[in-house]
């Protein structure tokens, strides 16, 4: 191992080079958030004097700790709560070599339903990206109460906020690490999916990334201030507080981490639908971004103003809700029951179950429900938001079928980093190593030249479907499931060039080694 310094606007950093890349992990990108900055904006980090350690990962956001049955995905979510020296809103940045100039630059943001999650997890190692010419960062940001609450005297879409100060941080110091400013994509999974589909609508954000790629999330998944609001007050009632800044600050994580548990668990839960009956979060995701503030000003359901000129990569996976959602907790659901939970959260539940298969009498009601899961929470919103999206946008579907949960919610992230062999619990010993060279190739191509090789899909409804033969085939994913709950207008179709229909399907050759 050779240790590398680099200068930041903040000091100097040592990394480490190791085979085929530099890696400097655990740089703060903005003052650690105690005291008077808990629940307020991310305030610029204090600079230091010599030069900071940059080999080792650094603190993580105060999060609870997975639950028992969920330990098989610690490689998705990284180690957990790491306390440190309290600056956890740091970033890990991998380059081929600092000395050079000009490389494509990817920002990954982590997912984690804005609960759990850190950069760090072996899943997002980024030495694979290096490796093939990108600068890869990845970050942490503040999660659950610390990130999503509305507080009187604190402010909204905190953890936003925070991804948005990275991006800065990106923007002034990357070049130091070989990258071009001029040239980031932004991308994310699940919560972090969801976080870049409503970067692309930040007035905040504008003109940080250049483009944008969303895997398992969209647009639509947020709730206006006054169900934030609702939700603060719970969780204040149940600790026994005011709802302000200054009250949660003086309350140890510990405590925060029990309310939330409680919530969770629907003791004194509040009800989070809309007016028309939807809980965007479907009582899975508690924390959500908020709209109408100065983060994201719009409603749900409108075209961005801000991102004309950023082209968009998206997709889910074909059966999302098989992982964290699945089999193992709907597995002795009738009919009955299957109606009452999705009831809860969306108003036309039975005639969606129906859709999918609940009164077919070789369809279970598992089955029935976690299709229509992954259809109202992933593949129709994601869909819409490609639609919606005012520049080019491209859809994929991940279809490869893991051996115990099969296309599931996150399964496709190893394969976009190639770090299959940290997943193994997750993903078997079977996975096809042309699968992962189409994914990880598919990412480095759209984040070098803005195009991953096939039509734009407001021209064509076609999709890149990735499985053990990558393929471009007609998008089955349903376009209006849950379109209920959005305003009666016509999605806004970005319109692609000649030159993005010359190569219309990637050539994926043998993987390189």
């Amino acid at each position: 191992m050779t240790v590398l310094t680099v200068s930041t606007g903040a000091g100097k950093i040592s990394g480490a080079r190791t085979d085929g890349d530099a890696r400097f992990l655990g740089v703060p990108y903005a003052a650690a958030p105690q005291g008077d900055r808990r629940f307020a904006p991310p305030h610029p980090t204090e600079r230091w004097d010599g030069t900071r350690d940059a080999t080792e990962h650094g603190a993580t956001a105060p999060q609870p700790g997975l639950h028992p049955a969920h330990t098989h995905l610690a490689p998705l979510t990284g180690p957990g709560w790491v306390i440190g020296d309290g600056h956890y809103l740091n970033l890990n940045v991998w380059t081929p070599d600092p000395g050079t100039s000009g490389l494509p630059v990817m920002v990954y943001i982590h997912g984690g339903g804005f609960m759990i999650g850190s950069g760090s997890a072996p899943a997002f190692d980024g030495a694979a990206f290096a490796r093939d010419g990108v600068v890869l960062v990845t970050i942490n940001y503040r999660l659950g109460t610390e990130g999503f609450l509305a507080l009187s005297g604190g402010c909204t879409n905190i953890g936003l906020r925070d991804q948005i100060a990275a991006l800065h941080w990106v923007r002034d110091n990357i070049a130091g690490f070989g990258g071009n400013p001029d040239n980031v994509t932004v991308f994310g999974e699940s919560a972090g999916g969801t976080s870049v589909a409503f970067l692309l609508h930040s007035p905040k954000a504008s003109g940080l990334f250049r483009r944008a790629i969303v895997q398992s999330g969209h647009d639509e998944m947020a709730r206006p201030l006054a169900l934030t609001e609702k939700l603060t007050h719970a969780l204040a009632r149940r600790l026994a507080i005011p709802p302000t800044a200054d009250a949660f600050r003086a309350m140890p994580e510990s405590e925060v981490f029990r309310a939330q548990a409680a919530l969770l668990r629907n003791e004194q839960r509040p009800d989070l639908r809309d007016a028309n009956g939807v809980d965007p979060g479907h009582r899975r995701a508690l924390f959500l971004p908020t709209t109408g503030d100065d983060v994201l000003p719009d409603p749900i359901g409108v075209a961005s103003a801000h991102s004309h000129d950023v082209a968009l990569l998206i997709g889910t996976t074909r059966e999302e809700a098989n992982l964290g959602l699945g089999a193992d907790e709907f597995a002795g659901f009738d009919a009955h029951r299957a109606i009452t939970e999705l009831a809860a959260t969306y108003p036309d539940a039975e005639a969606l179950l129906d859709r999918h298969g609940l009164h077919d009498p070789a369809v279970t009601a598992a089955h029935a429900l976690t299709s229509a899961y992954t259809d109202l929470l992933f593949r129709s919103p994601s869909r819409r938001t490609a639609l919606r999206h005012p520049g080019r946008s491209y859809v994929y579907e991940f279809a490869w079928r893991a051996p115990h949960h099969g296309a599931a919610h996150g399964l496709d992230v190893p394969f976009v980093f190639d770090t299959a062999d940290a997943c193994r619990g997750l993903i078997g010993d079977a996975a096809p190593g042309t699968l992962t060279y189409a994914m990880h190739r598919t990412w480095i191509d759209f984040a070098t030249h803005g195009t991953p090789g096939w039509p734009s899909y407001g021209d064509t409804r076609k999709a890149m479907v990735f499985d053990g033969d990558p393929h471009l085939c007609e998008d089955t994913a349903p376009i209006d499931i849950g379109a209920e709950n959005l305003p009666r207008t016509t999605p806004t179709t970005g319109r692609s060039t000649d030159a993005e229909h010359r190569n219309p399907s990637p050539k994926f050759g043998a993987r390189r080694m």
